[in-house]
C-alpha cells in the first residue's frame, strides 16, 4: 500500500472499513505530518493531537465490535477519516479564535451543526485551520497567527477565507476538508491550491449556514484532491441522522455517469468591473483556455456570450457581506486589535441604518433574478476560477513577509485598497452566492506546463439548483 497521505480520501476511506489500516495509525500518520510540516505553511491554528487520537481509538472500538458482511455497511461513511476544520467553526472544547485578537479565545461548549455531522459520519477532528479575521477576506491572514502559505510556493497566499484548510489539503496535512463559501472561500483556495472546490446551492447543506449572513451567502462545501474525493465528503454533508437520504443516490455513486453533451456559456464579465475595471492575468487566460479545451474534447459545445449586470451589486453587496461584522460583540477597549478592514467596515456597518441594509438585500433577490434568467440560456456558465495567480503572502494588507506574527504595525491600513484588490484578484465568485448556485473550482492548468510544476490555475462552472452531481461529473470526466 502507498503511504497513507498519498491515498486518494476514497481509497483511505476503503482502507479503514476493510481494516487495511487503523484508525489510530491513519491519525497518528497525519499528526506527524502536521507536526513536520505545519510550522513552515501555517494552516493549522491548533492541533488537537489528544482528542483526535482518543477519538480514532473509539472508531477502531467500533470497528471490533463489527464482523461479517455487515462491517462495511454497520460502520459510519467516513468511519475513521481525519479531518480539519475552519477556525470560524465550533469545535466543542477548542477555542474557537475567529481569526481575531479582538475576541476572548475561549473553548466551544459544544459542535456546531456541521461538527456534529460530520462527527456523526464518523469523521475525527485534528484541528482548527488558519481564516482571516472573520472569513472576510480572499487570504488567510490575521493578527494572531502566522498566515497560511500555498504549499506549492511558500511566499504564494494559499487564499481564503478557507485558505488553511485549502493548504492542509494540497500538503496532505488530510485526506480532504469541509470548507465554508459565502463569497467564493471554498472556491478561490481550492484554485489557488491546485484543488477541486465545490460550493453546494444555498440550502443542500443546512448544517453549513450562518446566523449572522442575512444574505444567505453561506454555504459549506468539499475541498478535495479529486471530484471523487469532493463527492465523498459532499455525501457526508447531506447525511440525514448519519444515513444517506432515503430513495436518493450517493453523490459519490452518480460521478460514475458521464454527462450528456453540455451548452456552456464562457463569459468574462464581471459584476465588479463597472467600480473595479480589472484585466486578467495571461495565466487566468490560459487557464480557461485548457478548460475550453478539455471541455470540447469531452463533447461540450463552448459559446462566448454575454452577460449583463446590475451595477449596483457592489455596493448591495458589500453592505451585506460585511453586515455581520458590525453587529459582532466586541469590546469598544478592544476595537483597535481588530484589522484595518475589518475595524473600517465595522465602522461603516454600524452607521448603516437597517432600512439600507433592507434596500441591498431586496436588490441582491432582484440581482439574483436576473442573473439567473441569463445563466438558464445555458447548462453550464465558465470563466476563470480567479484572474490573477495565486498573490503573494502580505500582497492584500502591505504587510511585511515574516514567518512569525503579524503585528498591527505591519499593515498598511489602506482597507479600501485591500479590498479593491480582493475584488480584482477574485472577479467571478461573489455573485454565484448572491445566486444560490452550485459552482465548482477545477484545477485544470499549472503555469509551468504540467501538474505539480509552478502555480496552479482554475476554471469556475456554474451550473442551475440542483446540479452539484452534474458539476462533479464534469470535473471527474475532464480527469479531476
Amino acid at each position: 500500500m502507498a503511504e497513507i497521505h498519498e491515498l486518494s480520501a476514497v481509497q483511505l476511506r476503503d482502507a479503514l472499513r476493510t481494516g487495511e489500516v487503523s484508525a489510530r495509525e491513519t491519525a497518528a500518520h497525519f499528526l506527524a505530518r502536521i507536526e513536520a510540516r505545519n510550522h513552515g505553511l501555517g494552516a493549522f491554528i491548533a492541533v488537537t493531537p489528544e482528542q483526535g487520537m482518543a477519538d480514532a481509538g473509539a472508531a477502531d472500538a467500533l470497528f471490533a465490535q463489527l464482523s461479517g458482511g455487515a462491517l462495511g455497511r454497520s460502520l459510519p461513511l467516513l468511519h475513521g477519516m481525519p479531518v480539519a476544520f475552519k477556525d470560524l467553526t465550533d469545535v466543542a472544547g477548542v477555542v474557537t479564535t475567529h481569526g481575531s485578537a479582538a475576541l476572548d479565545h475561549k473553548p466551544a461548549p459544544v459542535d456546531s451543526a456541521l461538527v456534529a455531522t460530520l462527527k456523526g459520519a464518523g469523521a475525527i477532528s485534528l484541528g482548527k485551520t488558519q481564516v482571516p479575521e472573520f472569513g472576510l477576506t480572499a487570504y488567510s491572514e490575521n493578527l494572531i497567527a502566522p498566515p497560511s502559505r500555498n504549499p506549492h510556493a511558500l511566499s504564494r497566499s494559499s487564499g481564503g477565507s478557507s485558505g488553511g484548510s485549502a493548504a492542509a489539503v494540497a500538503a496532505g496535512l488530510v485526506p480532504f476538508a469541509p470548507a465554508s463559501d459565502g463569497g467564493g472561500s471554498v472556491r478561490i483556495p481550492a484554485a489557488a491550491c491546485g484543488l477541486v472546490g465545490l460550493k453546494p446551492g444555498r440550502g443542500l447543506v443546512p448544517s453549513g449556514e450562518s446566523s449572522g449572513d442575512p444574505a444567505k451567502l453561506v454555504v459549506a462545501g468539499p475541498l478535495a484532491r479529486s471530484a471523487e474525493d469532493a463527492a465523498l465528503m459532499l455525501d457526508a454533508l447531506v447525511l440525514a441522522d448519519g444515513k444517506a437520504l432515503e430513495g436518493s443516490t450517493s453523490y459519490l455513486d452518480s460521478i460514475t455517469h458521464e454527462p450528456a453533451a453540455l451548452r456552456i456559456g464562457l463569459s468574462l464579465d464581471s459584476p465588479w468591473q463597472a467600480i473595479f475595471p480589472f484585466t486578467p492575468d495571461p495565466e487566468a487566460l490560459e487557464a480557461l483556455d485548457d478548460g475550453v479545451r478539455l471541455l470540447t474534447a469531452a463533447g461540450h459545445d463552448v459559446v462566448e456570450t454575454t452577460v449583463r449586470y446590475d451595477n449596483r451589486y457592489p455596493h448591495a453587496f458589500t453592505t451585506a457581506w460585511t453586515s455581520g461584522v458590525g453587529s459582532a460583540r466586541i469590546a469598544p477597549r478592544r476595537e483597535a486589535l481588530l484589522t484595518p478592514l475589518t475595524r473600517t467596515f465595522r465602522r461603516r456597518a454600524q452607521q448603516r441604518s437597517a432600512a439600507k441594509l433592507s434596500e441591498s438585500l431586496v436588490f441582491l433577490r432582484q440581482f439574483q433574478r436576473d442573473t439567473i434568467a441569463q445563466y438558464s440560456e445555458w447548462d453550464l456558465m465558465l470563466m476563470p476560477s480567479l484572474a490573477q495567480t495565486p498573490r503573494p503572502v502580505g500582497w492584500f494588507t502591505g504587510a511585511a513577509h515574516g514567518d512569525g506574527h503579524w503585528p498591527a504595525s505591519e499593515w498598511a491600513g489602506d482597507a479600501d485598497g485591500d479590498y479593491r484588490k480582493q475584488c480584482e484578484y477574485a472577479p467571478w465568485s461573489s455573485m454565484v452566492n448572491v445566486c444560490g448556485l452550485p459552482a465548482i473550482s477545477i484545477p485544470v492548468h499549472w503555469t509551468g506546463g504540467s501538474a505539480g510544476d509552478g502555480l496552479p490555475m482554475g476554471i469556475q462552472l456554474v451550473g442551475p439548483m440542483g446540479s452539484e452531481a452534474l458539476l462533479l461529473q464534469v470535473a471527474a470526466e475532464l480527469g479531476f
